[in-house]
């Protein structure tokens, strides 16, 4: 997937490529120091940035059926034409279905 976001045009960085081992905490902090957009499929970055209150510049999290990567991708783009100018600082969940972005709080 994250091949697939730099052929997009998009300044990316692999936690799975790069930062295997790294707690969440950490994370989600480099990527607000950073101003990045997480994308993710792990539900405890929802936890830290609704009841914890963790900064973000935004957060995606994929909570697909299928979680081969041409899904994920096939999501994403779906997620991209419709949305993109409005991921920015938000928490957005996507399924294949449908997208929804969580209040914050």
């Amino acid at each position: 997937m994250a091949r697939w976001l730099i052929e997009q045009g998009h300044d990316v960085y692999s936690v799975y490529n790069s930062y295997r081992g790294l707690d969440d905490e950490t994370i989600l902090q480099k990527a607000f120091d950073e101003k990045r957009i997480l994308i993710t499929n792990d539900k405890d970055f929802g936890e830290r940035v609704h009841r914890q209150k963790a900064p973000h510049h935004g957060v995606i999290f994929l909570r697909l059926q299928d979680e081969r990567t041409v899904n994920k991708i096939e999501t994403l783009k779906k997620l991209f034409n419709k949305y993109e100018s409005h991921l920015e600082g938000n928490f957005v969940i996507a399924t294949e279905k449908q997208v929804r972005f969580a209040r914050q709080a």
